[in-house]
This record gives C-alpha cells, sequence and structure tokens, in this order.
C-alpha cells in the first residue's frame, strides 16, 4: 500500500432546495450516501475532478465555483494501524442541466430535500451534513 494520501474531490450541487447526493457502491462507505465525487488525476484541478467525476457517477453537469472546505479521512483497522488517508475537498457546484442517473461508482443517484438531510434520517458518510450546511452559508 502506498503511503502517500489521496485526493478526493466532491461535487456539492444545491438546486431548488434539493441537495444532490449518490449512494457508493465501493469501499470506503460502500452502500452509504454523500456528495458525488472521487479522486483527482494526475494533471487534473480539484474543480475539474469535482465536474467529472460529478458527470461521471450522475450524469448530471454543473459549473464548479469554490472550494468549501478541506475534510482529513482517515481509517484505522483494530491494532490502530491507518488503512486509507484520503484528504477530500468539498466544491461548490452551480446546476446547469441533467437528471441524475447513477453510473460509474454509484448505486443509486437522487436529489433529496435538504431540510431530509439536516435531519440525519439517510444513512450517509461522515461529515456530509458539516459539508452541506458550508455550502448553504452566504459567501
Amino acid at each position: 500500500m502506498s503511503q502517500t494520501p489521496k485526493i478526493g474531490a466532491l461535487a456539492v450541487v444545491i438546486h431548488d432546495a434539493h441537495v444532490l447526493l449518490v449512494q457508493r457502491s465501493k469501499q470506503p462507505d460502500a452502500g452509504l450516501w454523500g456528495f458525488p465525487g472521487g479522486h483527482v488525476e494526475w494533471g487534473e484541478t480539484v474543480m475539474q475532478a469535482a465536474q467529472r467525476e460529478l458527470h461521471e457517477e450522475t450524469s448530471v453537469l454543473a459549473e464548479p465555483l469554490h472550494y468549501l472546505d478541506n475534510l482529513d479521512l482517515l481509517r484505522h483497522d483494530d491494532q490502530g494501524k491507518v488503512q486509507t488517508h484520503y484528504l477530500l475537498v468539498g466544491v461548490a457546484c452551480q446546476y446547469t442541466s441533467g437528471s441524475p442517473i447513477a453510473g460509474d461508482d454509484a448505486l443509486d443517484a437522487r436529489w433529496y430535500p435538504v431540510e431530509q438531510i439536516r435531519q440525519g434520517d439517510l444513512e450517509m458518510s461522515a461529515r456530509v451534513v458539516d459539508l452541506l450546511e458550508t455550502a448553504l452559508r452566504p459567501r
């Protein structure tokens, strides 16, 4: 296993009081709901990766606007050894077009009412609500 952290981009798209989420098909977080996203490829900016991953996972088109937050994600085994290490970068994106269709690494893709996500009654990846609240704050 490489000892280098991986960089991931998360596309946060809010439209008509709804937020776009995907249900992950792979680890980490298989089966949980979270923002569309994935690894930043060599030579690609985080903003470009967020836009690309969003389209690959949902078929939705959106324009990346600005960075929201950085999230450190470290997962440890039972002995405390780091198993995965990601730096996830949330990117606010402005919806352009498209209806969610699960693709690539997603089992499902849907618009959820913001209030439903705030209530926490959906099985979600860690910090989804926190990143959503950051995206909803006035700039």
